[in-house]
């Protein structure tokens, strides 16, 4: 089981690093500028449910190295920092760089939607690496058999980003547009979900 403060710790930074912009979000907020809320909802949902797959391999992955070496899950866990630092400076690199376009297409049924954003999500070998490397960080020894903590916490990631990337399919219109008329916002946004990798990073390469 998961305890309070270990959930909400975690809910707080996965929403930080949902609601940032990135391929993900980016792609909602332009299929439902261009396609209507229902189209931008149904591409949400589907990025969302594809995190379940990362999931699978983040718990039999991590699941097979506590089994074969405790020392070989600290090593992963110390990669898995690096990896977070990386992310975090390339973050603050590239800064404001991407921002909200246009979908091309006509219409297409909902369903074809949410199977494309379903695709998109469990295809990206980046969000494999990016799971394999954040949920562990917050598995609390002594806690619980790791593969269920493992499997909770990306229950709980998958729900918050239905739950965010519904919201932005929703008022994407609004949201989009507010986004493009702010240049400056971008760049913070970014930078603040740098500064939540480099933090996660540096926590785990100093922790015991």
């Amino acid at each position: 089981m998961l305890s309070l403060a270990q959930t909400l710790a975690f809910l707080a930074t996965a929403a930080v690093l949902t609601a940032t912009p990135g391929p993900d979000n980016l792609m909602v907020l332009s299929m439902g500028m261009s396609r209507g809320r229902r189209a931008g909802m149904a591409f949400g949902l589907g990025c969302a449910l594809g995190c379940l797959s990362h999931t699978l391999l983040a718990v039999v992955g991590v699941s097979a190295l506590v089994a074969a070496s405790p020392l070989a899950f600290t090593l992963l866990k110390l990669s898995g920092g690096l990896y977070l630092v990386w992310m975090g400076v390339q973050a603050w690199r590239h800064a404001g760089r991407v921002r909200v376009g246009d979908a091309s297409g006509g219409a297409a049924p909902l369903r074809r939607l949410f199977a494309k954003g379903l695709v998109a999500n469990a295809i990206n070998p980046k969000v494999v690496l990016f799971f394999l490397a954040f949920l562990p960080q917050f598995v609390v020894a002594g806690q619980g058999p790791v593969p269920m903590q493992l499997g909770l916490l990306g229950l709980l990631f998958t729900a918050q980003a239905a739950l965010l990337f519904g919201l932005l399919g929703w008022f994407s219109g609004r949201v989009g547009a507010w986004l493009n008329r702010r240049p400056a916002v971008g760049p913070w946004l970014d930078r603040l979900a740098g500064t939540v990798f480099i933090g996660l990073g540096l926590r785990i390469m100093v922790s015991r």
